[in-house]
């Protein structure tokens, strides 16, 4: 770097503006990074460690050719991220996922970032948006207070909100074995990547009606009208949805076989997936939720398995916060009345770890160009990055935007496909086909991209 080189900051050192902070630095900027933990806590985080997983550890599938979130995984590494880096280093028995070791992914990232020579970072909350200077906003969900005043009086919009939810993990030393046992449903990955916890018919709707009419947080009144997030939902809100809907939902026993009782099928079936490097701890999937404390205890523990569980953390609450991208934010992520601020992360109205890493990559590269007096390429909307984006940015319908996870339902509809006889009629590829041919385009087209924005 040279005393001309330019600096850009970077408010907030979660996945989203960790992930900015390496695209900007590797592009030789002057990279400030501006973190308010562990001065400043939020209702979720637990430490001060940037990149820090407060829900699952799991980043979802990482297969390219069979969901977006995969193709998503393998986009990213290819575009040099920092974050599927570690999380490829640091990754935990999940079966076709990718989970991680979450304090140890943490410790990678920072590691990674404190040691790079172009970047610096600031411990301490930052209350008022800059007035001037390329910045990214990346502070998530959870930002403080005073800078989503701040921010919602910046866009000239309604900041909107809803609830996530956190779910319990368990030590393995707790459950019960001579119940529970070792697989992966339909024995992907290693075939037993999953602790799983059986149910008889009658477990499971006394189960039910236990989450049904259970204690749970009360919201403040200003929260009151707040909608969750429907792929976050909490387990008892599912419960209240239908009797049925946990056995057809998380709890749903298809692809697996109690080797206790090899004859007998669970009516329903408890997953706890891996959730550190050394194996002993696992989080309860699907099972996030708002439920009292001492109800959380006093009802998972009427789970064949975890009859004596002993829980590393129980299961919490929190209010998130995004801005309504289609109407604030331009094609780069600029916010459209302070043109020098990029937004990334679930700010933005993605959700999802990768998600909200992604938009990160993006904000660095966008801010990077600009910096370095580069066209500025987005990436195609054929991409599951450009798609991402495209909707944040305008695809999605401004006055019912709600957050998203990546879904091939966001990309560009694909060619019709050579007739299978001949004199046939072009066909619509359906299922693993569609999937596929959404992968292969997706990584040609990426790979075009990254040569042309380099």
């Amino acid at each position: 770097m040279t005393n001309e080189t330019p600096t850009v900051h970077v408010i907030g050192a979660g996945l989203a503006g960790s992930e900015a902070t390496w695209q900007l630095a590797e592009a030789g900027l002057r990279v400030v990074l501006h973190e308010m933990r562990p001065l400043v806590a939020t209702p979720a985080h637990t430490g001060a460690g940037f990149a820090e997983l407060v829900c699952s550890n799991s980043l979802r599938s990482d297969d390219a050719e069979a969901s977006a979130v995969g193709l998503l995984h393998e986009e990213m590494r290819r575009a040099g991220s920092l974050i599927l880096k570690c999380a490829d280093a640091h990754r935990v028995p999940a079966g076709g996922a990718l989970a991680v070791d979450r304090e140890h992914f943490s410790a990678a990232v920072q590691a990674a970032i404190e040691a790079h020579p172009n970047v610096v970072v600031e411990r301490g909350e930052i209350t008022a948006l800059p007035a001037e200077g390329l910045t990214v906003v990346a502070t998530g969900p959870l930002t403080s207070p005073a800078l989503s005043a701040e921010i919602q009086a910046a866009s000239g919009a309604d900041a909107l909100s809803f609830f996530d939810a956190i779910a319990p993990v368990v030590t393995k030393d707790s459950v019960d074995f001579t119940k529970a046992w070792f697989q992966s449903r339909w024995d992907k990955g290693t075939g037993k990547d999953y602790i799983n916890c059986p149910m008889t018919e009658e477990q499971y709707r006394a189960f039910v009606a236990e989450l049904t009419s259970a204690q749970y947080v009360e919201f403040h009144e200003w929260e009151k009208d707040t909608p969750y997030f429907e792929g976050c939902l909490p387990v008892e809100v599912m419960a209240e949805r239908g009797e049925m809907t946990l056995a057809f939902g998380p709890m749903k026993p298809v692809g697996l076989t109690n080797p206790h009782t090899p004859g007998v099928k669970p009516f329903a079936v408890v997953q706890l997936r891996q959730d550190n490097a050394l194996g002993t701890l696992y989080n309860m999937v699907g099972f996030q939720t708002k439920l009292r404390h001492g109800e959380q205890t006093r009802i998972f523990r009427t789970i064949p398995g975890l009859e004596n569980a002993e829980f590393a953390r129980l299961g919490g609450i929190h209010r998130n916060t995004f801005l309504n991208g289609p109407k604030v934010l331009d094609a780069t992520l600029r916010l459209k009345s302070r043109p020098h601020l990029r937004f990334a992360g679930q700010i933005t109205g993605c959700e999802g770890y990768v998600e909200s890493a992604s938009v990160g990559l993006m904000a660095g590269r966008f801010a990077a160009a600009e910096a370095l007096g580069r066209a500025i390429v987005p990436p195609p909307p054929t991409t599951a990055m450009g798609a991402m984006l495209n909707h944040i940015t305008g695809g999605a319908d401004a006055e019912t935007y709600q957050p998203m996870n990546v879904t091939f339902g966001l990309f560009p509809d694909l060619p019709l496909a050579e007739p299978k006889k001949p004199g046939g009629k072009p066909r619509r590829l359906k299922g693993g086909d569609r999937k596929r041919a959404h992968a292969a385009r997706a990584l040609a087209d990426l790979e075009a991209w990254l040569r042309s924005a380099t």
